[in-house]
């Protein structure tokens, strides 16, 4: 068995955080900001607005950065990234090493982890039977497929166990940080059956105290967790889906945190002087996807001509006139290590006439009717396409907004014809190529558009199975890149910034590249509120 260190040559290498350079750190607007007034203090609830509305927090279930957002509150993951996210760090695992064939991860556990008491079990201590529990569960149930390739985990003492996978897997560390892999009890799963997405039990710094369906989540401490006691009494996540409302109740101190401000409300949080914002270049982009399976968009001429038909600099523009993005190219965030500049040159360029031959061509000379489903975040990146699509193409788009939960099912089972989505997660290439362009996928969020090239399946088995050099994996992707982007799936519009207006009380909070909400955190973070 190869310890840490010559497993981390080999490895975490793949997990790196490359062309970020300092984007890690926050930009804070105003001058005093870094500056903390007085010693950390205990008590309070930090009351923090979410975007959209979690739909289920069952780690097999659950889809969007919404629901993790409050998952990794209440429970955690065997191992987690660094603040940088350049290093993969100790959480429930203490520590690990790996078998020379790289299929077997053997995985010590800490001792001294309890479950926060629920209906059916009064908050006993975590074991290696429960890792096996929760990460077969996953491997075998998740709608996300977020432990692919693991067959077994087999327990070898109360706090040890081995997990076993079907072919090499580099991206498993990056993989095991997900929320979707959080350890929970069997019991309280199988007890609650379908309703455990509402009573979600981990073993995290807080408890779920009470869940107002579409309106808040409302979390209190454990006095029990393993890690360092949280600062807080508690936090309250209020959904406010209305970027103006959500911004006006940071301003009226109705919340504490506003997560994914945009628009006009920068500025707005900008010029308060109780509040500020902050902000950093994030592992996150927005597209447009174009059914592969069904309807006009089927043929791949048609998605051709609507990518020629699309301006994709006046869209980002005018959904982010006051900033918080820049305009995509690749389905890879620039953050990620596997982005290759070079395979911007392959983008179509805007080319309204050239768009309207190939549509002829493909049989629709006076355009077509389709439907095009969103949140109501992203409208104004709907309505501007709509615009284009009208005056370029003659094509009708009828914008479908709808709340998380329908676009989410929507989208997964190929029923959207057109959808405009965003993705977040880590910086190996892995979470956004395969999730979102390989055929296992078909049927899940990530490639509920369909996308069907078996060369591409290919690359990006061999990018996780045959190597563990990043660099190598990264010539993999490209090759893989270059196919995609030639099939014209879908249409990149913009990598965003991760940005949050806090009040100033609010101490020790920062907002992270994977837009997760780090509370206490194994990497020391330890939130706590001024007054």
């Amino acid at each position: 068995m190869r310890k840490l260190k010559v497993l981390f040559l080999l490895i975490i290498a793949s997990v790196l955080l490359a062309a970020c350079g300092g984007s890690e750190e926050s930009t804070n607007n105003n001058d005093d900001s870094t500056q903390q007034p007085g010693e950390p203090r205990e008590g309070g609830v930090l009351k923090i607005g979410l975007a959209a509305n979690p739909q289920t927090l069952d780690p097999v279930k659950y889809t969007g950065v919404y629901e993790s957002q409050v998952m990794r509150l209440v429970a955690d993951t065997l191992v987690v990234y660094s603040k940088d996210l350049q290093e993969i760090e100790p959480s429930l695992a203490t520590e690990w090493s790996v078998s020379d064939d790289l299929l077997v991860y053997t995985f010590k556990l800490r001792d001294d982890v309890y479950f926060q008491p629920g209906e059916y079990q009064d908050g006993r201590q975590m074991t290696a039977e429960d890792v096996k529990y929760s990460l077969e569960r996953s491997a075998n149930e998740s709608v996300m497929n977020r432990l692919r390739g693991v067959t077994k985990v087999e327990v070898v003492d109360e706090f040890t166990v081995d997990v076993h996978l079907e072919s090499p897997n580099a991206a498993l560390f990056a993989v095991l940080t997900d929320a979707g892999n959080i350890i929970v009890p069997k019991e309280e799963v199988e007890g609650w059956g379908d309703d455990f997405g509402a009573n979600l039990i981990g073993t995290g710094p807080f408890s779920i105290k009470n869940w107002q369906r579409d309106q808040q989540v409302d979390l209190e401490r454990q006095d029990k967790y393993w890690g360092q006691k949280p600062l807080l009494d508690g936090v309250q996540l209020k959904v406010i889906a209305d970027t103006n409302m959500m911004t006006n109740a940071l301003r009226s101190g109705d919340i504490d945190i506003a997560m994914d401000v945009k628009g006009q409300n920068r500025e707005l949080v900008k010029q308060d002087d109780k509040l500020e914002l902050l902000t950093v270049p994030a592992l996150s982009i927005t597209y447009l996807d174009l059914n592969n399976m069904t309807g006009p968009t089927e043929d791949v001429k048609v998605r051709e001509a609507i990518y020629k038909a699309t301006n994709v600099d006046e869209i980002v523009l005018g959904a982010n006139q006051w900033g918080g993005a820049e305009r995509s190219y690749l389905p890879l965030p620039p953050g990620s290590w596997g982005y290759d500049k070079e395979l911007e040159e392959l983008v179509p360029t805007f080319n309204p006439e050239a768009a309207k031959a190939l549509l002829t061509e493909a049989g629709y000379p006076d355009g077509f009717a389709t439907e095009l489903y969103v949140l109501e975040s992203r409208v104004p990146y709907a309505t501007i396409f709509q615009n284009q699509m009208k005056e370029n193409l003659n094509i009708d788009v009828e914008i479908k907004v709808v709340e998380w939960g329908t676009y989410s099912d929507t989208v997964s089972k190929g029923n959207a014809p057109i959808n405009i989505g965003g993705w977040s997660w880590y910086p190996d290439p892995y979470f956004f190529l395969y999730q979102l362009f390989h055929t296992d996928q078909i049927d899940a969020l990530g490639n509920g558009k369909g996308y069907n090239n078996p060369e591409v399946d290919k690359l990006l088995n061999q990018a996780l199975a045959e190597t563990a050099v990043q660099e190598e994996r990264a010539e993999l992707y490209k090759e893989a890149m270059k196919l995609i982007l030639n099939d014209f799936s879908r249409i990149e519009l913009d990598a965003q910034e991760s940005t949050a207006g806090i009040n100033q009380k609010v101490q020790g909070f920062d907002v992270s590249p994977d837009n997760s909400i780090q509370i206490v955190h194994p990497n020391g973070t330890n939130v706590w509120l001024s007054e």
